[in-house]
């Protein structure tokens, strides 16, 4: 119960303390026609698929865009509205209405036949251009009816493999995408169960998301947040995303990823709630990352470079991160900052990580932060500035692993927990930063190595203004520096 208070009470802080921030949103034509699902014929009963007549309202919409070059929206009035896949189009805004909600079917045939699982969404628009989704509505994905077996550590999801357009349990349909679109705006919406990923955005240009809640299952492998693939000019603010899987997710499949912008938003999930890769063939540059809460999550700030991309120029700042142990199915183990580069497997190259910073970052974790490069793939010009890092252990799974998944050296025993461990980092720069960890009776003998490095693989490390020691815990949230272990950098 107080960990539900305090999630809430976290929650609107946030909302509260962003409430003047702005941002930057696509500027699409102006309305000058509205049509309602209704007069094409949905019935809105949640019993009866009302696809046709929701295709049917779209497709209107965009003959009017089409002619007369101003958007046209599709108005859901209250109502539950059961549909198989559809096709957004050029011109057309979903204006799903506050008591409205799109449920996506929960059968094979709502998606298939399609030339490939990529191509299975409750809703997607390909190569459109001035489109977008609002309403204050939701769009839920019943996800639960995709759920084979529930399991409190991580369920057991359907899986149409007999198709032969994919593999294993992530053969289950997305939620909404954005494929090869163009000034796209997604705002004011709920976004709710889906049954695999919720938001894809794929090579786009011009994508605004703001003022979005996704709420996935927490127990559900795969259903990302939002999954940013080879586009550009991304902005993500405002959001609230609470679900299984990876929470914000830039990946690289066919080209470059540039300039995307993420702030002031609210994160908790079992995997990582920011985390690039681990698709990663092309380059990462120029991202940022602003204001953002992250909750109980498995990992806080990640990075899985596998596949020879190169990731430069991101900055994260004004972030409070909270990780926690989940069960060591889930990849990930409490890592608040988990940076790595290594190759996938024997046929993958080595990308480089370069240029990072992280300023004004204050993190509680059950585990320490995790720098690890590769021979060819090094780490290089990372700077901690303005940093409060607190280790101390709440949950009751095993400690001392370290977690290079996916590929690499997979899930490793390690001796002891340390607060920061670096290997092939050619470039490491910390100016004020704290780190800390209790004394719990039942962990204390774990948290013994505040850095841990071999100087063969870790070289040009400056520490100005570094402080590390043991806490005391007095009361339940209440630690105080003590003892004449602490070590100091200046």
């Amino acid at each position: 119960m107080m960990g539900s208070i305090l999630l809430l009470l976290l929650f609107f802080s946030l909302v509260q303390s962003r409430s003047d921030t702005s941002y930057s949103k696509i500027q699409l034509p102006g309305d000058s026609l509205t049509l309602s699902v209704t007069d094409f014929g949905a019935t809105g009963d949640g019993i009866n698929y009302d696809t046709s007549a929701i295709q049917s309202t779209i497709d209107a919409c965009n003959r009017h865009y089409t002619s007369f070059s101003s958007i046209c929206r599709v108005v859901f009035p209250s109502g539950n509205y059961l549909t198989a896949k559809l096709h957004l189009r050029s011109g057309v805004i979903l204006d799903v209405t506050e008591n409205a909600v799109l449920l996506g079917g929960p059968r094979i045939e709502d998606y298939y036949p399609a030339e490939t699982s990529s191509d299975w969404y409750v809703v997607v628009a390909n190569n459109a251009t001035d489109v977008g989704i609002t309403g204050g509505g939701a769009i839920d994905g019943q996800g639960s009816k995709f759920v084979v077996r529930f399991d409190e550590k991580k369920n057991v999801m359907v899986s149409w493999n007999q198709t032969g357009a994919c593999l294993g349990d992530e053969c289950r349909p997305r939620l909404v995408g954005f494929v090869d679109s163009i000034n796209v705006e997604i705002w004011n919406i709920t976004l709710r169960e889906p049954a695999y990923w919720c938001l894809h955005i794929v090579r786009c240009e011009n994508t605004s998301v703001h003022d979005v809640s996704i709420l996935g299952d927490f127990n559900t492998p795969n259903n990302d947040g939002i999954d940013i693939e080879d586009s550009n000019n991304t902005v993500i603010t405002r959001c609230h995303i609470d679900t299984g899987d990876d929470a914000i997710c830039p990946k690289t499949y066919t080209g470059p990823l540039y300039n995307l912008t993420a702030t002031d938003c609210w994160i908790r999930t079992k995997s990582s709630a920011i985390k690039l890769g681990s698709a990663s063939w092309f380059d990462f540059k120029g991202l940022v990352f602003d204001n953002i809460t992250i909750f109980e999550s498995h990992r806080g700030l990640g990075m899985q470079i596998r596949d020879g991309g190169n990731v430069s120029d991101v900055t994260f700042s004004n972030i409070n991160i909270s990780t926690r142990y989940y069960d060591p199915s889930w990849w990930g183990r409490a890592e608040p900052i988990y940076i790595t580069t290594c190759p996938r497997d024997s046929s993958a190259k080595e990308g480089s990580i370069s240029n990072l910073l992280f300023v004004n970052i204050t993190i509680d974790s059950e585990n320490g932060v995790f720098l690890s490069g590769s021979p060819n793939g090094l780490l290089s010009d990372i700077k901690f500035k303005n940093m409060n890092l607190t280790f101390r252990r709440w949950s009751n799974y095993s400690a001392g692993l370290v977690d290079y998944r996916p590929g690499c050296q997979g899930l490793v025993n390690h001796r002891a927990t340390s607060g920061i461990i670096m290997e092939h980092v050619n470039g490491f720069r910390v100016e004020n930063v704290d780190l800390k960890w209790s004394d719990d009776d039942d962990v204390n003998a774990a948290w013994n190595v505040p850095l841990e490095f071999r100087p063969s693989t870790v070289n040009n490390v400056s520490f100005v203004g570094f402080t590390s020691g043991l806490y005391t815990k007095l009361f339940e949230s209440d630690y105080v520096m003590v003892g004449e272990n602490n070590i100091a950098f200046a």
